[in-house]
């Protein structure tokens, strides 16, 4: 399935859970394969990481907090001229496939 979503888009979650509804972020990395994307500041996880040495360096311990992917269907697009979350069409013409606006029909690429 093709992903209208890209990398470097701000998108908006509109669900999932509690504490990230309503956050907007920028899109870091698409798995396409997987149907799923990682967010900016959003799905926050914590991983507990232990000391580790390797090549004479010591990789400190502790608590890592990172990004963890969530399903695409879970985020909606911002618009950059409406600045609202919106669903996305494909227009294609002889220069090629743009993506463009369902409310405001302005073209985002």
């Amino acid at each position: 399935m093709k992903v209208k979503i890209r990398k470097g888009d701000t998108v908006e979650v509109i669900s999932g859970r509690f504490e990230d509804k309503g956050k907007r972020g920028e899109v870091i990395n698409v798995l396409p394969e997987e149907h799923r994307i990682v967010v900016q500041g959003v799905n926050i996880r914590t991983k507990h990481q232990r000391q580790t040495q390797s090549k004479g360096k010591n990789i400190p311990g502790g608590l890592i907090k990172y990004e963890g992917p969530m399903d695409i269907s879970n985020v909606m697009l911002v618009c950059p001229k409406c600045n609202e979350a919106v669903r996305v069409a494909v227009q294609r013409e002889e220069t090629g496939a743009h993506r463009i606006c369902k409310k405001c029909q302005a073209v985002i690429d």
